[in-house]
């Protein structure tokens, strides 16, 4: 055994383990894994001193000779062999969306003093508190600590069947409990008065909060053997609150309870005509409404638009290029916080693509001219950041197009495209039509509505009835799949290429 002091604080762990691992044990902290521990992103840097593993290959590949005099390690690839100290950088401030500020009315609350609604993302988690009047009273956002087993649902899955579903299931709701906390000490309440609390989630993230086995999400034929709909009590939950909790439903095994809430905050359901919902994220989760019918799908778009698994990607915080834009032929970078830039969030990313197609700097193929292709100094995108977001690009366009196809629509059929999630926030519509992201021929007809799951959990809070409307809404829709479409595959390899089509 070996003992490591965690940012100060001492714990006991076995020898031999990998500095990764321990860190697992203070759920306090976050450290970013988006290769799941594979050594590949460098993401997963602290520092380290005693009695460690000597420094790797791989290692002293990703850090510079100042970051190795600085005691810099990669958590994934170093070996506790004795007694050793451990210290990790707090986490900037994350730009979370968070929804809309403004308060709800509150028609039945399931609550009797406060509620709180929570939107547990793959990248973040997003909560807000009510009290009984629909007012919001305060919302907190973080990233999701899971994160740590990999920045994609399939790397957690694999991790829950490799024996840690405890630990993930611990991970998340350790955080939940925490935010719960903080919510209530921000609007000046007891945590033990939040009696109600309502929680979203794709499918993958309700199994892996509930510590549901999830081998069904990880085999053919993919259905889930659990699609919740559920009370819970808050302690089963490792809440620290008498609360009951809702579980909103899911509509299939990866189709989740965040687009059933999100639908309920579009409000595309109760519109005429025929209507599109889409959550850009980790996963591409995507819905019409059409003739009374509801038809979804899910694509893996991947971790790029989230800033993972890039050289230089990051979340959207302090020192994160968020928007790229042409001076001339020279680009021109904002940065969050006007800081000094350290990295590129994901619609940083879009907007970078988008001009240096107009410079011609990024040809049809995604081939960039130079390879590294500087942003902002020290920001850079090699080819290999490009290759992964045609890959993401990819996957959301295809999934578009074959939806709409399935249903046997146009274009010219859609009256409107709502654009739901934390990354939809902030992208730039026209560089995501530029890239080939979204439809061209929907841009005048697209809006984005920000975090909508969160918006629809707490409409689902502030109003119990809604609760029977989102179920049959769940129950009643049709799940598109794509795993083995042939026109799913024809339009990913037509998404691929970087045509501008909007000129």
């Amino acid at each position: 055994m070996a003992e490591i002091k965690i940012n100060g604080t001492a714990y006991t762990v076995p020898s031999g383990i990998r500095l990764s691992e321990a860190l697992k044990i203070e759920h306090s902290i976050s450290v970013p894994q988006p290769c799941a521990g594979l050594g590949r992103c460098a993401k997963c840097r602290v520092y380290a001193s005693g009695q460690l593993s000597p420094l790797s290959a791989p290692e002293k590949q990703h850090l510079s000779e100042e970051d190795i005099r600085n005691g810099i390690r990669l958590a994934c690839l170093t070996y506790i062999t004795g007694d050793c100290e451990v210290r990790v950088d707090k986490a900037a401030e994350m730009t979370i969306a968070l929804g809309a500020a403004e308060s709800g009315a509150a028609v039945d609350p399931a609550f009797e003093k406060y509620g709180v609604a929570v939107d547990i993302g793959t990248t973040t988690l997003a909560t807000a508190l009510y009290d009984r009047t629909g007012t919001r009273l305060a919302a907190l956002g973080r990233p999701n600590p899971q994160a740590r087993w990999g920045a994609d649902v399939i790397s957690r899955i694999a991790a829950s069947m490799a024996g840690e579903r405890e630990e993930l299931s611990a991970a998340v709701r350790g955080a939940i409990d925490s935010l719960l906390g903080e919510l209530a000490a921000k609007a000046g309440i007891d945590k033990s008065d939040i009696d109600g609390i309502v929680i979203t989630g794709n499918t993958a993230m309700m199994y892996l909060l509930t510590s549901t086995p999830p081998d069904a999400l990880s085999r053919a034929p993919f259905i889930a053997d659990r699609l919740f709909g559920e009370l819970v009590p808050a302690r089963e939950l490792g809440l620290d609150c008498g609360a009951e909790v809702y579980l909103v439903r899911c509509m299939s095994a990866f189709v989740g309870a965040d687009i059933t809430s999100a639908l309920l905050a579009s409000g595309i359901c109760r519109q005429d005509g025929t209507r599109m919902l889409i959550d850009i994220g980790t996963n591409g989760e995507m819905a019409i409404w059409h003739n009374g019918r509801l038809y979804c799908c899910s694509t893996a778009a991947g971790p790029a638009f989230e800033g993972a698994g890039l050289s230089m990607g990051m979340p959207g915080e302090v020192g994160a290029i968020d928007h790229v834009s042409l001076d001339g032929d020279r680009l021109a970078a904002h940065v969050i916080g006007e800081a000094a830039p350290r990295g590129i969030c994901g619609s940083g990313i879009v907007d970078a693509l988008a001009c240096l197609m107009q410079t011609e700097q990024l040809d049809e193929s995604g081939l960039i001219e130079d390879d590294p292709t500087e942003i902002a100094p020290p920001v850079s995108l090699t080819q290999k950041d490009i290759r992964m977001v045609q890959l993401a690009k990819s996957a959301i366009h295809a999934g578009l197009c074959t939806l709409v196809e399935n249903v046997k629509l146009d274009w010219d059929d859609i009256a409107g495209l709502s654009i739901a999630g934390g990354f939809g926030s902030y992208l730039n519509l026209e560089s995501a039509a530029k890239i080939g992201l979204l439809v061209p021929e929907l841009l005048d007809r697209t809006i984005v509505i920000g975090n909508a799951a969160l918006g629809g959990a707490s409409m689902l809070l502030l109003d119990r009835g809604l609760r029977a409307e989102s179920e049959k809404l769940a129950r009643s829709s049709e799940t598109v799949d794509l795993s083995s479409n042939p026109v799913f595959t024809r339009y990913y390899t037509e998404g691929m290429l970087f045509c501008d089509e909007t000129e």
